[in-house]
């Protein structure tokens, strides 16, 4: 009889034990990270790392607009060194395989916000014209459509947390070779790719407001940056 009673408090000790156990258990809320690219950041690149698995890297299909496979870029670049300016170019050759392919031309379309297939801070469009409106490419101070990203990018240094700036009345975006430095080409790819989207007239909030990273250039520039990444 003692036995059985010993048994039966340890038994109940056992389950006390368990179900009190700190471990948990991970949300999507934990879980989720965005790509480091936009405006402004804490200073580390946390869009990518050492991975000793190999990744077959998606490749542009058919099944997209003609638009997005002539896709094609025409960027001046400014006060860059050798080394520089090869990272640059090869982030504008991810940008140019990324817009080719239905996974971004996908997440673009099916874009949330609010629960609603939108992005915040649109203009006014839908995410199928926001799409469409990247594969025309008609910058505000380049008008015509001609299925080309054209800009001029200017590296400078500032020790402060601005990756990149642009304003509406130039062609030109600044880049922090704070960041740029040492930030992965995929992220560079997608600090490109938000600035430009200004270029285009999309805007979003100066202040790190709850809705700012489901801007367009914020959203987008992240898209761009995650797929990006499949390619390296």
């Amino acid at each position: 009889m003692n036995k059985f009673l010993i048994l039966m408090l340890m038994t109940s000790l056992l389950s006390v034990s368990c179900n009190k156990s700190g471990d948990g258990g991970s949300s999507s809320d934990e879980t989720q990270t965005a790509p480091v690219t936009g405006d402004d950041s804490t200073g580390t690149d946390t869009s990518g790392g050492d991975d000793t698995t190999s990744t077959p890297a998606p490749t542009p299909t058919p099944n997209v607009p003609a638009q997005a496979l002539t896709f094609s870029t025409n960027v001046e670049l400014l006060n860059f060194n050798t080394d520089q300016a090869a990272k640059y170019n090869e982030a504008i050759e991810l940008v140019k395989l990324v817009v080719g392919t239905e996974e971004f031309r996908n997440k673009v379309l099916n874009h949330t916000y609010n629960g609603i297939k939108q992005f915040a801070d649109n203009g006014g469009k839908t995410n199928a014209q926001i799409y469409q409106s990247i594969l025309d490419a008609a910058e505000k101070l380049y008008p015509a459509k001609n299925n080309r990203m054209d800009l001029e990018v200017e590296l400078y240094y500032a020790n402060n947390t601005v990756v990149g700036y642009t304003n509406g009345s130039t062609t030109q975006i600044w880049v922090n070779t704070k960041f740029f430095n040492n930030y992965k080409v995929n992220s560079v790819a997608g600090n490109l790719f938000h600035e430009w989207l200004h270029k285009l007239g999309y805007g979003h909030d100066s202040a790190a407001t709850a809705k700012r990273p489901y801007s367009v250039p914020y959203a987008i520039g992240y898209i761009m940056a995650d797929i990006a990444q499949d390619f390296m």
